[in-house]
């Protein structure tokens, strides 16, 4: 979980590659511009991650606010970040589909 969302200053367009400890997938390459890759990216990475340097160097505050919303995610870890974050809770139930 990182400190602040406002540390989340990863990439936001481009190819990129995780590490093997993230995505072990055989398919651990994402472009950002392509449709769903991006989300796909930060599904695996709020899942996989196992330490705050791995969500600062792969999410974007910005662009998670965007994505959470409509994003697939366990329960448990939802409400964890939504706990720490009360803006992705407003995010979340803010949208309208």
């Amino acid at each position: 979980m990182p400190e602040r969302l406002e540390y989340l200053i990863g990439p936001t367009s481009g190819v990129i590659e995780l590490p093997r400890h993230l995505d072990w997938s055989g398919r651990p390459q994402y472009d950002l511009g392509q449709p769903g890759r991006i989300m796909d990216l930060y599904r695996t990475v709020i899942a996989e991650a196992t330490r705050p340097t791995d969500l600062y160097s792969f999410l974007d505050a910005r662009t998670l606010l965007e994505l959470w919303p409509r994003m697939w995610i366990p329960a448990h870890i939802r409400q964890a970040w939504e706990h720490a974050f009360p803006e992705l809770l407003r995010a979340r139930l803010g949208h309208k589909p």
